[in-house]
């Protein structure tokens, strides 16, 4: 195998989805390997960081890893009580996630597994553990530099870009795209014309900024969690439907998009429904986007 690629190891959204019906897209939910000349890093800890973890276990060539999270929501951290690498004492794991300083990171990571909640706690892992400082210039992790910034979830949640000589990936599991402006579009008419010009242009500002950070990456992960339907039913809970997202990734210029966080609701037909959609709005727009389902066990080399 290239000694340069990423494997998707959880891709569901919200909650673990181990189903039959799922089985061909996959239940665990969101993390994400990516391996760049010989340095690993993890994205998000949600329950495909358990499977991950034993197949680490069992190989003898790697001893360290970086993790990176999106946001503490349980559904990207609670692969990390089972994670066998954080239990061996010759393991070496950096941690890094929203938190003024190491320390809050630490927190973060750490209340999930005391009691009541857990029997065992952080204080037993007997890897190295540290917990990075946050950098205004990022993070660097052997060849790869990753930034990151704030996207639209609730809570403080970040997205990272990870830049691997001039190859690039964004990782955004947890994003509400457009939400600001098609907020303001629906209540168009509670403003007066100047607060309409006004909240637009911060609606613009905002979606250039978001543009930006992802503008002409070469594999887009990003979170398309919805039909329009649910969307309209679930707006402001940090979800994006489908179709604003493929929209976005081809107004940024994105070379690939992986479809990812995927509702545990949703069944492997649903999911195919919803690739064959997303073909359908790129083909009407005239792109050159790649559009891709994220599914568990996928690898991709770059």
């Amino acid at each position: 195998m290239n000694p340069n690629y990423l494997r998707f190891w959880g891709v569901r959204g919200s909650h673990a989805a181990p189903h039959a019906s799922h089985i061909g897209t996959g239940g665990n939910t969101s993390c994400v390997e990516i391996q760049a000349a010989g340095h690993l890093l993890v994205c998000d800890g949600g329950t495909g960081l358990i499977p991950l973890g034993e197949r680490l276990a069992a190989q003898s060539e790697l001893r360290e890893l970086l993790v990176i999270f999106t946001h503490y929501h349980w559904d990207h951290i609670c692969g990390l009580p089972f994670f066998v690498p954080a239990f061996l004492p010759d393991w070496k794991i950096r941690f890094f996630g929203p938190g003024q300083t190491a320390a809050d990171i630490n927190r973060h990571i750490s209340n999930q597994m005391k009691a009541p909640y857990f029997p065992v706690e952080t204080e037993t892992w007997m890897a190295d553990i540290e917990y990075l400082t946050p950098a205004a210039a990022g993070l660097q992790h052997g060849p790869m530099h990753i930034r990151y910034q704030s996207v639209h979830h609730p809570g403080v949640t970040y997205g990272y870009r990870i830049t691997i000589g001039t190859h690039s990936i964004v990782y955004a599991s947890d994003n509400e795209v457009d939400y600001l402006s098609s907020s303001i579009a629906r209540r168009a008419s509670e403003f007066t014309p100047d607060e309409t010009v006004e909240m637009r242009d911060i609606a613009d500002e905002e979606r250039r900024a978001d543009l930006d950070f992802v503008r002409g990456a070469d594999i887009l992960i990003h979170d398309a969690q919805y039909t329009r339907a649910d969307y309209e039913r679930k707006r402001g809970w940090g979800h994006s439907c489908y179709i604003d997202t493929v929209n976005f990734a081809i107004d940024a210029g994105v070379k690939t998009l992986y479809l990812f966080h995927h509702d545990p609701s949703y069944d492997d037909e649903q999911v195919a429904a919803i690739h064959r959609e997303s073909l359908k709005i790129i083909h009407d727009r005239n792109a050159t986007l790649n559009c891709k389902v994220a599914r568990e066990g996928m690898v991709v080399e770059f």
